[in-house]
């Protein structure tokens, strides 16, 4: 690991560690210097309506810590499942299509890679025939339950006055 080699006596370069580490240095001296910058010249006047919470141009109500449908979990997965697909996928095809090598192996190495890639999109599409018959990808509909209320007023005085608002508005 020499961030400098010698080619002989006269001429010094820099080795592909020590570009590598120069970049590195030079990025970070970038990130701390236009900290600094920015943070002697900004104002700073904070306020109770700067430092609240945005929450897409609502009012912050509740806990962030609450329960949400893990189906956007599970279709989250299944996302990321076929863009790892479409990764494996397109360099297989720049490679799929290399004449030279297609003619060196007398098109054998086209019908392997053919081969290959059907038989991994086949697992893919297994695995996801397999998710859709389980019911992994129906969207699950929140069964709402009301809560019990007993309330101190009796049910006949609501009765009299939603009688006396139908006969005011008819």
């Amino acid at each position: 690991m020499l961030i400098f080699d010698r080619m002989d006596a006269q001429q010094t370069y820099v080795s592909a560690f020590g570009e590598v580490l120069l970049f590195l240095i030079v990025g970070i001296i970038f990130i701390v210097v236009t900290q600094l910058v920015s943070r002697i010249l900004r104002p700073n006047r904070p306020n109770p309506e700067k430092l609240s919470s945005y929450e897409s141009g609502e009012e912050a109500s509740g806990s962030a810590w609450t329960q949400f449908n893990i189906q956007f979990y599970i279709i989250a997965l299944i996302f990321l499942l076929f863009e790892v697909e479409i990764v494996f996928l397109f360099p297989w095809s720049t490679v799929f299509a290399n004449k030279e090598m297609i003619k060196a192996t007398n098109g054998t190495w086209g019908w392997f890679s053919l081969v290959e890639m059907l038989v991994f999109i086949a697992i893919l599409a297994l695995g996801l025939a397999y998710a859709w018959v389980n019911g992994h990808l129906d969207w699950i509909k929140p069964n709402p339950k009301p809560t019990p209320f007993v309330s101190p007023v009796p049910k006949d005085l609501y009765d009299k006055v939603n009688e006396k608002y139908i006969s005011k508005h008819k």
